[in-house]
C-alpha cells in the first residue's frame, strides 16, 4: 500500500513539473483543421410496418409477421445481411370495429436496415404489401472508408497547425520549435440532412406508387478533423 501511494505521489510530481516547464517556455498555441467532402455509400432506414386488414374484412388480418417476412425477403434481395437488419422499436393500437363491441390490437414494428448497394434502393419495397407499410425515412448516412479519411485529416491538420503557428511566430519576429502539447478535438461529420423518403400518406396505396414517390436526395457529408496545438517558440 505505501508503495503505491508513493508511486501515484511521483507521478503527481512529475506531471507538476512537465507543467511547470511548459508555463515557463514561451510557445505558440493555435488550432489546426483539415476537412473532406465525401459522398455517403451506406444509408440506414428506418421501416414501420403496421398490421392490416385486407378491404377492411376483419378476418382478413395481414399480420406483422407476413409483412416482415416480405421486407426481409426484399431487403436480402437488395444485398441486405441479416445482421443489417434489426428491429428498432414496437408498438401496437386498439383497432374498434363497428360491428362488434369488442376491439383488436393492431401491431406495428419499426425496422432499421443498412443499405450498402444504393443503386438497389428502389428495389428495397418490392415484395412488400403497400398498405402494411406505415412510414419510412432516411436515418444516418456514412461513409465505408472513413477511418483511412480520417488518418489523413489527422494529418493535414497537424500541418495545419503548425503552419498557422509559424505564421503567428513570424509575425512577432520569432521561429516555431517543437511541438509541447497535441491534442484531438472529437471528430466530427457535418452533412445536410437527406430529405425524408415518402411518407405514405394512404394504406391503400399500390405498390408501384412506393417507386414514384421514393425521392432520394443524397448530399456530400464533411468529415473534420481539429486539433489544439502548442509549439516552442526559439
Amino acid at each position: 500500500m505505501k508503495k503505491l501511494l508513493l508511486g501515484i505521489m511521483l507521478l503527481a510530481t512529475v506531471h507538476t513539473l512537465q507543467a511547470q516547464q511548459m508555463t515557463n517556455k514561451d510557445m505558440v498555441s493555435t488550432i489546426g483543421r483539415a476537412e473532406e467532402e465525401v459522398t455517403p455509400d451506406i444509408i440506414y432506414i428506418n421501416v414501420t410496418l403496421k398490421e392490416f386488414y385486407q378491404d377492411g374484412n376483419t378476418k382478413k388480418k395481414v399480420t406483422i409477421e407476413n409483412l416482415e417476412k416480405q421486407l426481409f425477403q426484399a431487403a436480402t434481395t437488395v444485398g441486405v445481411e441479416k445482421k443489417d437488419f434489426t428491429i428498432q422499436n414496437i408498438y401496437s393500437t386498439n383497432y374498434a370495429t363497428k360491428k362488434k363491441k369488442e376491439t383488436d390490437i393492431l401491431l406495428s414494428r419499426q425496422y432499421r436496415i443498412k443499405v450498402t448497394q444504393l443503386n438497389k434502393l428502389n428495389d428495397l419495397f418490392d415484395g412488400v404489401d403497400a398498405a402494411g407499410i406505415q412510414n419510412t425515412a432516411i436515418s444516418e448516412l456514412d461513409y465505408s472508408k472513413k477511418k483511412e479519411l480520417e488518418k489523413t485529416l489527422k494529418v493535414k491538420a497537424v500541418k495545419d497547425a503548425l503552419d498557422n503557428a509559424t505564421i503567428l511566430a513570424e509575425a512577432a519576429g520569432q521561429k516555431v520549435g517543437k511541438a509541447i502539447l497535441l491534442s484531438e478535438n472529437p471528430q466530427m461529420i457535418y452533412f445536410n440532412t437527406p430529405r425524408v423518403m415518402a411518407s405514405f400518406k394512404s394504406s391503400n396505396m399500390e405498390a408501384a406508387d412506393i417507386s414514384d414517390d421514393l425521392d432520394l436526395d443524397i448530399k456530400p457529408i464533411k468529415i473534420t478533423s481539429e486539433v489544439n496545438a502548442s509549439f516552442e517558440l526559439l
